[in-house]
């Protein structure tokens, strides 16, 4: 078996051009590395994005527009953070690197992409579940980012758009209930667009050398708590297993349920948002993150729930 042996895997299959991008920024771009060397090891061309955190204009990074770069692995500033970078030096290939903005620049980025790259297939990756949040849940997590690649790639003419979860649990450090992230799976499951959910094992091929990728890049700079997480768990870790000082003083629940790949169809996804309609339009993270707080002021969200297992 590989991770291509789900309904998610199978609609790619179908496709040839296919784009995985990070959909929150920072190490996201990472939880889509099993998919992209099961992808590649099919024959596949695949290309690489994600909305960067890294100020790109410390770097010689080459623009090919106002907020899109083409980082490769000779690109040199912000050696202590640049996942992009340090990605495209492990691997030998340009990662696309999108500054975090709002979604009408966002949405002309991967426009740019679609139509150079020729592209039939886009794939959001989250590090953690909250891109789900519709907006009325107990807690969004860290929503911003995600829902300006969400709202962005939605407003694309692309044959296929799906977006995939990594790390079940991860998000509860920022707030997500994750009852309620089960109950908007199962509104997706209603609507025929839960794509399921694939536990990753330790000795696909694929996801060992996801292990060994975050390994080498957690060597040259700040390692991920997401990454860092979802790898003790393949790795069959359990509890408060610490591997980063980062997470020093603070309890973890590394659990298998982090090891779950989610799949969705994109388009159902961002259909369930109450305010991604409100976000058009916008040209900063800080229009994106106002609205979002404009809107949670006007609505009574969900209480709390536990899951009760």
């Amino acid at each position: 078996m590989t991770v291509l042996d789900s309904p998610l895997g199978k609609r790619l299959l179908s496709c040839e051009r296919i784009l995985l991008a990070g959909a929150g920024g920072g190490y996201d771009v990472f939880c889509g590395l099993p998919l992209y060397f099961a992808l590649r090891d099919a024959g596949k061309a695949v290309s690489l994005a994600n909305l960067s955190f890294t100020y790109l204009g410390g770097t010689d990074v080459s623009f090919v527009l106002p907020h899109l770069a083409r980082v490769e692995g000779s690109t040199r500033g912000c050696d202590s953070y640049f996942p992009e970078r340090y990605l495209a030096e492990l691997l030998g290939i340009p990662v696309w690197a999108i500054e975090k903005v709002g979604v009408a620049p966002v949405r002309e980025a991967y426009r740019h992409l679609v139509r150079t790259l020729d592209l039939d297939a886009i794939v959001l990756v989250d590090g953690g579940t909250d891109i789900l949040m519709r907006g009325d849940e107990a807690g969004l997590g860290t929503p911003a980012e995600d829902v300006t690649s969400l709202a962005a790639v939605h407003g694309l003419d692309v044959g296929t758009k799906l977006v995939t979860c990594l790390g079940f649990g991860i998000d509860a450090f920022h707030g997500v209930c994750h009852a309620h992230f089960l109950e908007d799976v199962a509104a997706l499951v209603r609507e025929g667009a839960f794509l399921g959910a694939q536990t990753l094992l330790a000795d696909w091929p694929e996801v060992e050398r996801y292990r060994k990728a975050v390994a080498w890049v957690h060597e040259r700079m700040q390692p991920s708590i997401v990454n860092a997480s979802i790898v003790s768990a393949i790795e069959g870790h359990f509890g408060d297993h610490q591997t980063t000082d980062r997470t020093r003083g603070s309890e973890l629940f590394i659990n298998p349920l982090m090891s779950l790949f989610w799949g969705f169809e994109l388009d159902a996804v961002a259909r369930r948002s109450l305010y991604l309609r409100d976000l058009e339009g916008t040209q900063s993270i800080w229009d994106v993150q106002a609205i979002i707080e404009g809107f949670r002021k006007g609505i009574s969200s969900k209480p709390r729930a536990p899951i009760p297992v």
